[in-house]
């Protein structure tokens, strides 16, 4: 851990921390605003949705995180976007999705999410995780460990589960379950499916809700970093299904392969994706 924190070009302080966590609470006030009228929806050119929410939530976030250190760039969702060529050699960056989860937006179930996370030599080392609707808080740095706050509760430090139990409990988007998905639980005796949105699925791994999560279908940088943040501070790992090798962030292509969210020693010892 000390030589992991000695390489560090940027140390997360507590006051970073603190600034970073009220700026989600910012952005969240500002989605929550949207989140109570009768928004419209625009379609992207990716074919996903839009809200105002999402656009007012990442300008909050972006002035924000200027105002912390206005020499750290910023790689958001909602953001003008950065080329391949302008990035490749950031070995520092904000990677923010303002409002992971739209369509939960969308069906007002409440499991949305904002995701702040600095990525340092393409690994996530600090990240905060704020879902507004319900006043849910997770944050966590390599150096300070993971927590986790509900509403008016004082936040209390987490991890990841330390031993497989009889039911292997799983978080699954809400999604039916494909083939793939199928042969792949089929290697537990006993387990149930957590269904649940957006980066709140990672943030259940980290505070040991459920054991692990296996993701097949695409996710962006953008919707894991924060909660990757969380949960590697709570001792779990996100490991690339055809590797078993930790995820890595400013790609040239920014979609993560397929990954399995959880504590290293159960995810080295299953049947891979097949």
């Amino acid at each position: 851990m000390r030589d992991i924190l000695s390489e560090l070009k940027i140390h997360v302080t507590k006051e970073l921390i603190q600034g970073v966590i009220k700026i989600s609470k910012k952005a969240g006030s500002a989605i929550m605003e949207i989140y109570h009228t009768d928004f419209d929806v625009q379609i992207k050119d990716d074919s996903s949705p839009v809200t105002q929410a999402d656009k007012n939530a990442n300008t909050v976030i972006e002035i924000g995180l200027k105002n912390l250190d206005g020499t750290i760039p910023i790689l958001s969702e909602e953001g003008k976007g950065s080329n391949y060529e302008e990035r490749k050699s950031w070995k520092t960056f904000w990677l923010v999705d303002p409002l992971d989860g739209t369509k939960d937006f969308i069906k007002k179930n409440g499991e949305f999410t904002v995701n702040i996370a600095l990525i340092e030599n393409q690994s996530p080392i600090f990240g905060v995780v704020y879902a507004p609707a319900i006043d849910l808080l997770f944050w966590g740095s390599i150096k300070n460990g993971a927590w986790k706050k509900e509403t008016h509760n004082p936040a209390q430090s987490i991890s990841v589960s330390s031993q497989m139990q009889e039911i292997t409990q799983i978080a699954a988007s809400r999604s039916h379950p494909s083939a793939k998905m199928d042969s792949f639980l089929s290697q537990f005796k006993k387990y149930e499916l957590q269904p649940m949105g957006s980066s709140l699925k990672i943030c259940r791994v980290a505070d040991g809700t459920v054991h692990l999560y296996p993701r097949l279908g695409p996710t962006m940088e953008w919707d894991t970093a924060a909660a990757h943040a969380v949960l590697k501070s709570a001792g779990g790992e996100m490991l690339q299904a055809a590797s078993n090798a930790p995820l890595k962030y400013n790609k040239q292509n920014l979609l993560n392969p397929e990954f399995m969210a959880g504590n290293q020693n159960f995810l080295r010892g299953l049947e891979p994706f097949i």
